[in-house]
């Protein structure tokens, strides 16, 4: 019985009572009771068959028929494009070489079908995924994309370890050709993403040649030789939320002197390194190109005590690089000749600095402030000037300053000083905190004698980094003089 025939008996019941208290008690007797029986059951039906009646639907008339369709007019609806390894044949335990399956599988993904284009010559393939599975591939060789000009693909969700015969100047991913006809641009937002990348020691994890808009997302990447990740000309890669190291470690490890290679190598323009751990490596960035952005990154590689570099930015001349928000934990940062290098709220522990690189002796408009250094009473400067190449000969727009120092020596191209005594010449030396050697660029002094008098007083020489103020004639007096690298 349904909900709504149910509903309406109780209803009835309550009608039959209450008629039942108007008119008197019913009195016993088959008959009448037959009677009411069958009112009952008759009032019952009438709402049972309303309720029925209201939720059958209308009916729909007979299709006409019609004749049965040829092969040929049927209608596929193709499925999504997910290209499952295990299915071309891939190993998921590790233990067979699975090389020829997963390039067959990117193969025909690459090749599969595709809906318009990206950028010019580049052609859709509406999302497409190469899916891992969760599986542990062992690789012999470097899985090179066989085709060019494609775009919007995905390769996600494993672990692909480089065999004991990997060549060592291969990467196990690459995003490259050998095609002597390729496009401008390569590939564009190809996707790498979930992946564990184990390169044996023999060679690198990723690289990508000449790409657009490409994506690295939570990846970790060890046992490299060469590069971790290696970027080179095209736009827009964006490494993030990932941990790259040679030697699998958490810091001291016995070893570290030993450490080699570079965990992210980018020779290009306009890319991003943001939320990456680098925890082994000889050098853990180097970058040769112009806007450039590092965030959130942390480098624990080798330490500068022990020869190592955190980031090396090796274009010198035109750095455009930004470093933000980063933790270089006992290694530090090397800038050549840079221009527009700008360097803030960033943490230096352990000793780490800044190294101003002279190649041609040229640095402007950088910016090192609101920064952190943390030291171990050593006399380490936070800010230092490599002149083995010949001396910075340019320099301007450089603003060194704001940086809280505890350990280690404040260096900045802005300075204050105060000198008091009773005589005619007043000198602050400003060594201890210029950055750059015998450069000032502007003075500001106030004089104060202590007696209630006028003495005439001047600038008399400013030189090797030291300032000389002197009076007309003897006076207690105090000077207070500010100076100015940078402008």
């Amino acid at each position: 019985m349904g909900k709504r025939a149910w509903a309406f008996s109780l209803l009835f019941l309550v009608v039959l009572a209450y008629l039942s208290h108007v008119h008197g008690d019913v009195h016993p007797g088959k008959k009448q009771h037959d009677h009411q029986k069958k009112k009952m059951k008759a009032f019952k039906a009438s709402f049972i068959r309303r309720d029925s009646i209201a939720k059958s639907p209308s009916p729909s008339p007979s299709p006409s028929p019609s004749p049965s369709p040829s092969p040929s007019a049927v209608t596929v609806t193709p499925g999504p494009r997910v290209y499952h390894v295990t299915s071309y044949g891939a190993d998921p335990t590790g233990k067979l070489d699975s090389t020829q399956a997963i390039l067959q599988a990117i193969s025909d993904a690459l090749q599969g079908p595709t809906n318009g284009f990206l950028m010019q010559g580049i052609s859709n393939l509406g999302g497409a995924q190469i899916n891992l599975e969760g599986g542990n591939y062992l690789i012999s060789q470097p899985l090179q994309f066989p085709v060019v000009g494609r775009g919007n693909l995905m390769i996600h969700g494993g672990t692909l370890k480089a065999s004991d015969n990997f060549p060592t100047d291969g990467y196990l991913l690459d995003l490259s050709t050998s095609s002597n006809n390729a496009p401008e641009y390569f590939f564009e937002f190809i996707t790498l993403r979930d992946l564990l990348l184990d390169s044996n020691f023999r060679g690198g994890g990723i690289q990508v040649i000449n790409s657009l808009r490409t994506s690295i997302d939570n990846c970790y990447i060890t046992h490299f030789t060469t590069n971790g990740i290696f970027v080179k000309g095209g736009h827009e890669t964006y490494i993030r939320n990932s941990f790259l190291g040679q030697h699998i470690t958490a810091g001291g490890d016995q070893v570290e002197r030993n450490f080699s290679g570079t965990a992210i190598n980018i020779i290009g323009n306009d890319n991003s390194v943001t939320d990456v751990v680098i925890f082994s490596a000889e050098i853990g960035i180097i970058l040769s190109g112009q806007a450039n952005l590092i965030s959130g990154v942390h480098c624990y590689n080798k330490a500068t005590g022990f020869g190592g570099t955190g980031i090396y930015l090796k274009l010198p001349g035109l750095t455009q690089t930004r470093i933000v928000d980063s933790y270089l934990d006992y290694t530090g940062i090397v800038a050549e000749d840079p221009v527009q290098l700008h360097i803030s709220n960033t943490f230096f522990l352990g000793d780490a600095f800044i190294k101003l690189k002279s190649i041609n002796g040229l640095v402007n408009g950088v910016n090192i402030v609101d920064n952190m250094f943390a030291g171990s009473d050593k006399g380490i400067d936070i800010v230092q000037l490599d002149q083995s190449n010949g001396h910075f000969k340019t320099i301007d727009q450089v603003v060194v300053d704001r940086n809280n120092v505890k350990g280690m020596n404040l260096k900045s191209t802005i300075g204050s000083g105060v000198v008091q005594g009773n005589g005619t010449s007043w000198i602050v030396d400003f060594n201890p905190i210029l950055v750059f050697p015998n450069l000032i660029k502007n003075v500001q002094y106030t004089f104060y004698p202590s007696r209630n008098s006028f003495v005439n007083h001047a600038l008399r020489n400013v030189s090797n980094n030291r300032v000389w103020i002197e009076s007309q004639e003897q006076v207690p007096a105090s000077v207070f003089v500010v100076v100015n690298q940078g402008t």
